[in-house]
């Protein structure tokens, strides 16, 4: 957490470049919206790599499933755990939002619909990224795989199908294929429109991800 919001500081207030609010010379934070899903990628997995794998690793696993309790609570309370605490990364960011809205010549001349738009857009993004790493620590006992596992597929949601869109022989289906990232919808609700096609997806892939993690935990119970 303390990487995440060293990361996003150092090129949001310090390092030259596109991305330097103080010299870019209008008060937004578009910045952290753009940095903060990639540095997601990593950091989703590295909370959730130890959700499953080190309870197989250890094998604690069969303690765990031997208690009275089903499958979806064990996963559901390992999933929520990781969200909530990817999600506390994003309350310090709230101090750059008050920094940007004091810093403009009209303070807090920003677009308020697009910036909470985009927190809420950022805040599903994550829980995505935390479903994803949940199941891919449920396929290993190593957490270093999980980790790489996790990465690969979050990456791949994100801006993968943004790549297969792309290919001459696809052309037909581009915009399907398209609609199946993650980026699309997260550029969506940037725009501070909450769609419900958008909240659907969200809901609709971290459903897949943790029905894909019971799937994988009942074939170990069997």
């Amino acid at each position: 957490m303390s990487l995440f919001l060293l990361a996003i500081a150092l090129f949001m207030w310090i390092f030259p470049g596109q991305f330097n609010l103080l010299e870019a010379g209008y008060s937004n934070i578009d910045t952290l919206f753009v940095l903060a899903p990639w540095v997601f990628i990593f950091l989703a997995p590295a909370v959730t790599m130890r959700s499953f794998s080190e309870e197989f690793r250890t094998g604690s696993i069969e303690l765990v499933l031997t208690k009275p309790l089903t499958d979806w609570q064990i996963i559901l309370s390992k999933y929520l755990a990781s969200v909530i605490l990817v999600l506390f990364t994003l309350i310090p960011t709230l101090l750059y939002y008050y920094s940007v809205g004091k810093l403009g010549i009209t303070e807090f001349n920003l677009d308020i619909g697009a910036t909470w738009g985009s927190y809420f857009g950022l805040a599903l993004l994550s829980t995505v990224f935390v479903a994803i790493g949940i199941f891919a620590s449920s396929l290993s006992s190593s957490q270093i795989v999980s980790f790489i596992i996790a990465v690969f597929l979050s990456f791949f949601v994100y801006i993968g199908f943004e790549s297969l869109s792309s290919i001459p022989f696809l052309s037909g289906i581009e915009s399907l294929i398209l609609n199946l990232g993650i980026n699309e919808h997260y550029i969506s609700m940037s725009r501070g429109v909450i769609d419900t096609r958008d909240l659907v997806y969200f809901l609709s892939v971290n459903l897949v991800f943790l029905m894909l993690t019971k799937i994988r935990i009942e074939s170990r119970r069997w």
